[in-house]
């Protein structure tokens, strides 16, 4: 069984940065696709950004602020978040083996217990 474990989160300031970690109990590279999703209240979840050994990808709201990186020896996905704004609250949750069907990232199977982003304006 696959476990996935985020850490990082807090309250920060519209401006500052927060790195989170998402630590998995088996090899990344055997899990495949891998992604961050945040759940704010009232909305639908959404998927901040994906990394593969092949490609990474955002959502276009974060692109230039959001780096995602993985490291295999670790078994760890980063997530890198600078600048953040206000609509950045929410939960974060690690996301294993997602699929892309040729139109958009289908959710994996496996899924952390999220860790808190709240951005104070």
């Amino acid at each position: 069984q696959v476990q996935l474990v985020e850490s990082g989160g807090g309250l920060v300031q519209a401006g500052e940065s927060l790195r989170l970690s998402c630590a998995a109990s088996g090899s990344v590279i055997s899990l495949g696709i891998m992604g961050w999703y945040r759940q704010a209240p009232g909305k639908e979840r959404e998927l901040v950004a994906t990394v593969s050994s092949a490609r990474i990808t955002y959502r276009d709201s974060v692109k230039g602020r959001f780096t995602i990186s993985r490291d295999n020896a670790k078994n760890t996905v980063v997530l890198q978040m600078t600048s953040l704004k206000p609509e950045a609250t929410g939960v974060y949750l690690c996301n294993a083996g997602l699929r892309y069907d040729g139109e958009a990232y289908r959710p994996g199977d496996y899924w952390g217990q999220g860790t808190q982003v709240t951005v104070s304006s």
